[in-house]
């Protein structure tokens, strides 16, 4: 699916949502939330709140956004593809494929170098 389908697909389920404003998580999370922010008219948040939408590229362990609903129990989450059935969270794609994802914002060759250090800290942990 394309970024601005991804986009789309978010705004309409998020149209009529209230929440104070739209956290992207660093580094995936940031052109899907600042698209969002925009769409939807509502802030970018440097910071995660309790009333916010968090906004991540992609679920795939969970490390990342578990971490973040831990602290933020009611804040929403959203990602664009989950290779996981969502739970707390929203997808535009839900996938059980274990390939590595390259999306529009990544630089093709640093990706494959980001999928050695995940593969190999999981590995490890």
């Amino acid at each position: 699916m394309e970024f601005d389908q991804a986009v789309q697909s978010l705004v309409e389920q998020l149209s009529s949502t209230t929440f104070a404003g739209i956290y992207g998580v660093p580094r995936g999370g940031l052109c899907l939330a600042v698209a969002l922010s925009h769409a939807l008219q509502r802030p970018l948040l440097a910071e995660p709140q309790p009333d916010a939408l968090i906004v991540d590229d992609v679920y795939e362990t969970g490390r990342t956004l578990e971490s973040l609903h831990a602290r933020f129990p009611k804040a929403r989450g959203v990602v664009w593809v989950s290779k996981r059935p969502p739970e707390w969270w929203d997808a535009v794609v839900v996938t059980d494929s274990s390939e590595w994802l390259l999306f529009p914002w990544e630089n093709a060759a640093q990706a494959r170098a980001d999928e050695q250090i995940y593969r190999t800290s999981r590995e490890l942990g």
